[in-house]
């Protein structure tokens, strides 16, 4: 038997991690592996893949990206925006069919986030022999309760706190660092939390930058002169819009520029010289922690299982420390985020993490 596996949408730490778990757990079965370069695009007469043997993948976990390549943009881009979906082209659909058939690939592993799963939903309900496996740094996938990729962002984060703090303090700077995330603001607060931010603004939560600086103003009375506040890219602005810098070709809005709207205002109400920092895509790269190594190789694992019992339509997910599956349709579209009255962010405010409201 022939399986093909894909990647799809942004790169993200652990991926490797995947087509390790599947190639391993194919190689078991006595299965081949046909890995498809970069995304859905790979598919397109004539094709563009490669044979994955054990061999190919020995070394690879360690790796940030991925060695097949992947793409958020081209003719399967099929998510194009916030709610708003198209359907991938049916002529697009049919050239890629013709690939699949004539190498009769039996089972098709699409890893990817959000907008790739709604196109695999797509062309399962076509027919397609699909399995999902859920891919986001953004950890917005509601079906699972974590992605991988999403421990290794919030270490990058941890990371950049670490060494804002020595110059805040030296400085006794305002130093404000924005973050990934989109619409959910767990990479926020996970990563607040951990590396010690005196404030968090997220996308869930309304925020007042004049109790941020209130507050700010208070911790300079009891001698505390710098503070560090962390800010989610899709946090809102005080109008309730996003700061956004352009749009993609694949219509997916580009978050941007809070961070230094944030800064200039808390400068501007406080006094304090306020600097920004934009982490960027430095949270998509590097090596993937050990836990999300583990959690991409067991994923890929699970993507091989559902295979062999024939299970199609459905995507992997990781709940109360168990990797199981559910269908693909209850997957997509449907985001989890930051609850307002959970318990992480009653934990931040336990310990004095100031959240804007």
């Amino acid at each position: 038997m022939r399986i093909g596996i894909l990647n799809s949408g942004g790169d993200c730490p652990g991926l490797n991690a995947v087509i390790h778990g599947v190639v391993g757990a194919a190689s078991q079965l006595g299965w081949e592996v046909i890995g498809f370069k970069d995304g859905f695009e790979g598919l397109l007469p004539p094709g563009d893949y490669k044979v994955l043997r054990p061999q190919d993948t020995l070394g690879i976990l360690k790796l940030g990206g991925t060695i097949l390549g992947t793409t958020n943009k081209g003719h399967f881009a099929a998510k194009v925006g916030k709610g708003d979906i198209a359907e991938v082209p049916a002529d697009i659909v049919a050239k890629a069919k013709r690939t699949m058939e004539q190498l009769e690939i039996r089972a098709l592993i699409i890893v990817g986030g959000d907008g790739s799963l709604t196109t695999g939903l797509q062309l399962y309900r076509e027919g397609w022999p699909i399995i999902g496996v859920p891919k986001t740094i953004d950890n917005d996938l509601r079906a699972t309760a974590m992605t991988f990729g999403f421990d290794s962002a919030v270490s990058t984060v941890v990371d950049g706190l670490d060494r804002l703090h020595t110059t805040a303090e030296s400085h006794k700077r305002i130093m404000v660092l924005e973050v990934m995330g989109r619409h959910a603001g767990w990479i926020a607060l996970w990563g607040g939390i951990a590396g010690g931010a005196d404030v968090i603004l997220l996308p869930e939560i309304p925020y007042d930058t004049e109790k941020v600086a209130e507050f700010i103003k208070a911790r300079d009375a009891q001698g505390h002169h710098s503070t560090l506040v962390v800010v989610a890219e899709g946090a809102h602005l005080p109008s309730g819009e996003l700061a956004t810098i352009a749009e993609n070709a694949g219509g997916e809005v580009r978050l941007g520029g809070i961070g230094d709207i944030v800064a200039h205002r808390l400068e501007s109400l406080t006094g304090k010289e306020t600097r920004s920092c934009t982490l960027g895509h430095l949270q998509r790269g590097g090596a993937p922690t050990a836990l999300d190594r583990i959690l991409g190789t067991r994923f890929g694992v699970m993507a091989v299982k559902l295979a062999e019992e024939g299970r199609f339509g459905r995507m992997v997910s990781y709940q109360a420390y168990h990797v199981d599956s559910v269908p693909i349709e209850e997957a997509v579209n449907q985001l989890r985020l930051v609850e307002p009255d959970g318990e992480m962010v009653k934990a931040a405010k336990a310990v004095g993490i100031c959240l804007g409201d």
